[in-house]
């Protein structure tokens, strides 16, 4: 007897493990609140903070190791990720994409603190009474100082121009150098409050400096 025929049945694809189905989901949830951010929703922006902010602030508290240094520079990651997100390939993760903002900010912040030497000739007491030293900053040019002046002058104009609330917390935290918790005490404001008027004084900033600083 001839062999009955069976229908041929492609092999079934595998079953996506819990770990890349909550990577799966994890992707198209940015998706949708990135459409959402750059339809003009506000709340969309703090939504993606509230999801990676903490990861952020971990991945770069492993290089730089100063926590205040470090919420500085998670707030200006996202910020620089807010001001391209209009350029973001969704081909890619927004996690991935977000942590090599974040990791290129940290190599310009170490490389900018390695380039703001004293020369080794000159100690500087540290606050345990001991004494340290630092190799000379050899990228002396002439010009850099009024440079630096015009930068300083720019950044100053362009501080003036904030709406009060935010030119007060900027310089407060970037001028007089005050901790989080003692602006918030000075202004009589909750800290998570203070931490969102910085983090949007930065964002108009770099919005109006960002072409600017290019040429100095």
């Amino acid at each position: 007897m001839p062999k009955s025929s069976r229908p041929h049945t492609a092999p079934s694809s595998p079953t996506p493990s819990r770990s890349d189905k909550r990577k799966l989901d994890s992707r198209a949830e940015d998706s949708a609140i990135i459409a959402e951010a750059l339809a003009g929703d506000d709340r969309a922006y703090q939504k993606l903070m509230d999801k990676y902010h903490d990861a952020i602030f971990n991945f770069i508290y492993r290089m730089v190791h100063d926590r205040v240094q470090v919420e500085d520079l998670t707030q200006e990651a996202f910020i620089k990720a807010f001001a391209s997100l209009k350029r973001f390939n969704e081909e890619y993760a927004f996690s991935t994409w977000l942590y090599k903002i974040a990791t290129n900010n940290c190599i310009d912040f170490i490389r900018k603190k390695k380039l703001q030497m004293f020369s080794i000739d000159k100690p500087i007491e540290a606050k345990d009474g001991d004494y340290t030293f630092e190799l000379p900053d050899e990228t002396y040019e002439p010009d850099k100082g009024i440079i630096a002046d015009q930068r300083a002058a720019m950044l100053q104009e362009a501080i003036n121009g904030l709406p009060e609330k935010y030119g007060t917390v900027i310089r407060l935290r970037h001028v007089e150098e005050r901790s989080y918790e003692e602006i918030a005490k000075q202004l009589k404001l909750p800290i998570g409050t203070v931490k969102a008027h910085i983090f949007r004084a930065r964002e108009l900033l770099y919005k109006q400096l960002r072409g600017k600083i290019r040429h100095y």
